[in-house]
């Protein structure tokens, strides 16, 4: 059963093409009190582009936030991001530990 947090909090991913990209945009991100943590990690993304497929070697940024922050996310990452269509989508933390979304709330300044 989903808890009364139900909306309040998720996760923002985005994926770059190198771990410098990604780890400026994870440090931009929690320096600005946009995010409390962010998981930066490597990734293999085969996807279509320009009428192609493509594989390549990605990192994935995992933002956890609040749902209030996702606009100010969104175009930070924009303007840090080098790729054209850079994917930025936020998922919905269903529920929790209560003690860990004290704590992200905490760190957002919620």
């Amino acid at each position: 059963m989903p808890s009364e947090s139900l909306g309040l909090f998720v996760e923002i991913q985005t994926a770059c093409g190198d771990e410098q990209e990604a780890r400026k945009i994870a440090t931009a991100v929690v320096e600005k009190h946009l995010a409390a943590c962010v998981h930066v990690f490597p990734i293999t993304s085969i996807y279509r582009w320009k009428g192609g497929i493509e594989t390549g070697n990605e990192w994935l940024c995992v933002i956890k936030t609040t749902h209030k922050r996702f606009p100010a996310i969104r175009d930070a990452v924009r303007q840090m991001h080098s790729y054209e269509c850079p994917q930025i989508v936020m998922l919905p933390i269903i529920d929790g530990e209560k003690n860990y979304l004290d704590w992200l709330s905490d760190q957002v300044n919620e």
